[in-house]
């Protein structure tokens, strides 16, 4: 028998109704001051982000895409390069490097965390060495579902082959590796204010991350057209990748909860653990490693997953399945000449996951109903 109440599978809403009172304060000082662009609450918000993350500079931008694109302008990623991307991720991760002009090489990835592996990231780099058709030139990073990537290892890659790191930290704001917080373990950090990540607005936004002074130099110069010191002085080809103020000041009001709900997320991602433990396949969190929980996502078997989430949505409680293909695999890619087999664990990975509801501000209640739903199914 179908639910009544359907579940949200994010639900802001609710987090609107406790955040509220400050959030519609925030959005009426920005609205009565008419500094729409690059007003006060944006440098605010700079700087909070800076400190929280224990980072010289943050420079925010429209979006988390752009947010990844700036710092591969600003390092001179072109034509020619290779820039090593993991396969089981958002398009957006390789899609920056085609933007330049660059190739994406297609990483696989670890079977218990999901984020790139370090052992055949080495073995990439030195198949594109020995072919000698592309420079190898930098490395994106993802910090999948939350979780911070294996950087002790990557970062001891990228020194023995002289790479950039860029830490695609979308889906990470907030998670950290014995204290050290997600957008800290690259040359530079970038994140995503989408609305269902762990910080986000009610629109698009990003922010890169660094201590470089150079490269905040040229990053906050490239997101305002190439800007120099002079108004209508170019000193660069740039971007038009401004946060707006309004944005800005909403995640002025969400950041302040955000330590209190990193740590309700915690606790939600605990009971999916303890309820399920018998039931399917969890993500493993190493030691010393804290997610952000940006989804809490399961293994279920390759032939069953479709009938599954049929019968769940009959019970009103809603899933999703993140991602569908590998990046080596999908149509945009196709001239690349990626073929099943080249990620495998990737591809296996694509077969089975399944991301069940999840937020701050789900309560055990909302959890035990998912769990008995699953344990009743499986």
């Amino acid at each position: 028998m179908s639910d009544p109440k359907p579940m949200a599978f994010v639900d802001l809403k609710k987090q609107y109704e406790f955040l509220r009172e400050d959030l519609d304060k925030r959005i009426s000082q920005a609205v009565r001051h008419f500094s729409f662009i690059q007003g006060p609450e944006v440098r605010e918000l700079e700087e909070k982000l800076a400190k929280f993350t224990d980072l010289q500079d943050c420079v925010t931008c429209a979006n988390g895409t752009d947010a990844l694109t700036l710092p591969l302008i600003a390092w001179e990623v072109k034509a020619g390069d290779a820039v090593f991307v993991p396969a089981f991720t958002f398009i957006a991760t390789a899609e920056v490097v085609a933007l330049r002009g660059a190739t994406p090489v297609f990483v696989d990835v670890d079977e218990a965390t999901f984020n790139m592996d370090p052992i055949d990231l080495e073995r990439k780099i030195k198949k594109v060495l020995a072919e000698g058709q592309l420079k190898p030139k930098a490395i994106i990073t993802v910090d999948l579902f939350g979780l911070p990537a294996d950087f002790w290892t990557i970062s001891h890659i990228a020194l023995r082959y002289n790479l950039y790191i860029l830490e695609d930290a979308a889906q990470a704001f907030g998670g950290e590796i014995n204290g050290q917080k997600a957008c800290n373990f690259g040359h530079a950090g970038a994140t995503s204010f989408f609305p269902a990540k762990p910080l986000g607005c009610y629109g698009d936004g990003g922010a890169v991350l660094m201590s470089d002074p150079y490269l905040a130099k040229v990053v906050r110069s490239l997101r305002v057209h190439g800007a120099g010191a002079e108004k209508y002085l170019h000193e660069r080809v740039g971007l038009n990748s401004r946060l707006d103020t309004i944005q800005a000041a909403i995640l002025l009001g969400k950041f302040a909860a955000l330590p209190e709900e990193l740590d309700k997320r915690e606790t939600v991602a605990n009971w999916y653990r303890q309820k399920l433990k018998r039931v399917a396949w969890h993500p493993i969190v190493p030691e010393g490693f804290r997610s952000a929980y940006a989804q809490y996502t399961i293994r279920i078997r390759a032939d069953f997953r479709a009938t599954l989430m049929e019968e769940l949505k009959k019970r009103g409680i809603p899933t999703m399945i993140y991602y569908p293909r590998p990046l080596h695999l999908q149509p945009a890619f196709a001239g690349l000449g990626g073929r099943v087999g080249d990620c495998p664990t990737a591809e296996r990975l694509c077969d089975e996951v399944l991301s069940l509801p999840f937020h701050p501000y789900l309560t055990e209640e909302d959890v035990d109903r998912v769990c008995s739903a699953l344990s009743e199914l499986i």
